[in-house]
C-alpha cells in the first residue's frame, strides 16, 4: 500500500519536441498535472527527468510550472537509473515507492521501470499518467511492466490510497483536484 512518507513522484520526459505525438496527449497532460497537483497537496517529492534535451526540448510549460523549483534531470539512457544524477536524487530522497508517469510506455518508462523493480523499489505505474506515440505500444508497454513486477493503477486510486480517507485534513483537496 501506498505510503505519503515512503512515496515520490517520477514524471519522465514529457517534453515539447515529443509530447506532441503521444496517443491521447490532451488527456495524458491533464493526468499527470492532476497527479502532480495532488502529491503537491500531500508533500510528496518529485523527480523530473529529460530524455536529450538538446533533441526533445525542454519539458512541457503545464508540466514545468507544476515542478516549481525541481529541475530536470537530463538523461540519455533510457532508463533513468542510467543516470548518475537520477540515481543519486533517488538515494537522496530515500523513498522506496515510486510513482511513475511520463513518455513513452514501452521504452523509457518501461527500462525505468525494471530497473526500479530490480533494486528493490515498489514501482506504481499510472496508466491514465503515460503514453506512448501508438496504443500498442502504450499497451505493450503496460503489459512488460506488469509481467515485471509494477503495479498497474491511476490518477485517482493513487490520490485516494495515499489519503485513505475522508477524514484525512487532504481529502477535499483531493477531491476538487480529480473533478
Amino acid at each position: 500500500m501506498l505510503k505519503t512518507e515512503n512515496a515520490l513522484t517520477l514524471v519522465i520526459d514529457v517534453q515539447e519536441k515529443l509530447a506532441p505525438a503521444m496517443a491521447e496527449k490532451e488527456k495524458l497532460v491533464r493526468n499527470i498535472c492532476k497527479l502532480m497537483k495532488g502529491m503537491q497537496v500531500l508533500g510528496i517529492p518529485l523527480i523530473l527527468t529529460e530524455q536529450y534535451s538538446g533533441g526533445l526540448g525542454p519539458t512541457i510549460s503545464e508540466i514545468s510550472r507544476l515542478a516549481g523549483q525541481v529541475q530536470p534531470i537530463s538523461k540519455t539512457s533510457f532508463s533513468c537509473l542510467g543516470s548518475n544524477k537520477f540515481r543519486d536524487e533517488l538515494k537522496k530522497l530515500g523513498r522506496k515507492q515510486v510513482i511513475v508517469c511520463g513518455i513513452e510506455s514501452h521504452v523509457c518508462i518501461y527500462q525505468t521501470a525494471r530497473d526500479l523493480v530490480n533494486s528493490g523499489h515498489e514501482v506504481f505505474i499510472v496508466t491514465d499518467a503515460v503514453s506512448s506515440r501508438t496504443l500498442e505500444n502504450k499497451f505493450t508497454g503496460l503489459n512488460l511492466m506488469s509481467r515485471g513486477g509494477a503495479v498497474l493503477t491511476s490518477v485517482e486510486a493513487v490520490l485516494f490510497e495515499l489519503v485513505e480517507t475522508a477524514e484525512n485534513k487532504n481529502f477535499k483537496a483531493i477531491s476538487r483536484i480529480v473533478k
